[in-house]
């Protein structure tokens, strides 16, 4: 399966952003889906996950209460609504697709180029 990111940007502190990630190649709602971000110096991290059809979903501590993710199985993307931000969201942020059940970032094994967010004070 082949994955898009799309949406990023520059945007102000306490603002928002709504990134997108589109797929082909495979059956979309085979996948679990996650965003992951990775900063300058830092390894990447897990944003969140959301399951095959959207009946759970994961988000780091970081951005709980401030982003959320979606996904639409009839147009095989997911979305990554991000509110409230803050300048330590800046990074760079990848969209993945995983079949198994184990949500932590290796099993993520299809990946996007990812897109970048800067978050400005």
């Amino acid at each position: 399966v082949q994955l898009q990111a799309s949406g990023g940007g520059l945007v102000q502190a306490g603002g928002s952003l709504r990134l997108s990630c589109a797929t082909s190649g495979g059956t979309f709602s085979q996948y679990h889906m996650g965003w992951f971000r990775q900063a300058p110096g830092k390894e990447r991290e897990l944003v969140g996950v959301i399951s095959r059809f959207a009946g759970s979903t994961y988000y780091a501590d970081s951005v709980k209460g401030r982003f959320t993710i979606s996904r639409d199985n009839a147009k095989n993307t997911v979305f990554l609504q991000m509110n409230s931000l803050k300048p330590e969201d800046t990074a760079v942020y990848y969209c993945a697709a995983s079949r198994s059940y184990d949500w932590t970032t290796s099993a993520f094994n299809y990946w996007g180029q990812g897109t970048q967010v800067t978050v400005s004070s």
